[in-house]
């Protein structure tokens, strides 16, 4: 999948979290229901130990109320595509030369 359609949808999935943070008392409930699906969308969206892990902390922080305003999807998406790119990158020039 192209990594800008990973973005649009990792955006797309902490808009719902929020969703579920704004509406007082119904909220709640939307939390039990999209800590699980957030969760398992991590592991769709993200794969390895990495994506293990974020869907772990993803499960976690939209489990445990107030903590839904955390983007999760969208700092995975920055630590894949952004921060561990570099070191790729580093490692490949390091690997040619």
């Amino acid at each position: 999948m192209n990594k800008y359609k990973k973005l649009a949808l990792s955006i797309l999935f902490d808009a719902i979290g929020y969703i579920t943070f704004l509406i007082p008392g119904i909220g709640e409930f939307g939390d039990i229901i999209w800590a699980p699906a957030s969760a398992w969308l991590m592991t769709k969206l993200y794969k390895g130990k990495s994506g293990k892990i974020a869907a772990a902390i993803s499960f976690i922080e939209e489990a445990m109320p107030g903590m839904d305003v955390i983007p999760t999807f969208t700092l995975m998406w920055f630590y894949t595509h952004v921060f561990s790119s570099e070191k790729k990158s580093e490692e490949t020039i390091i690997d040619i030369n």
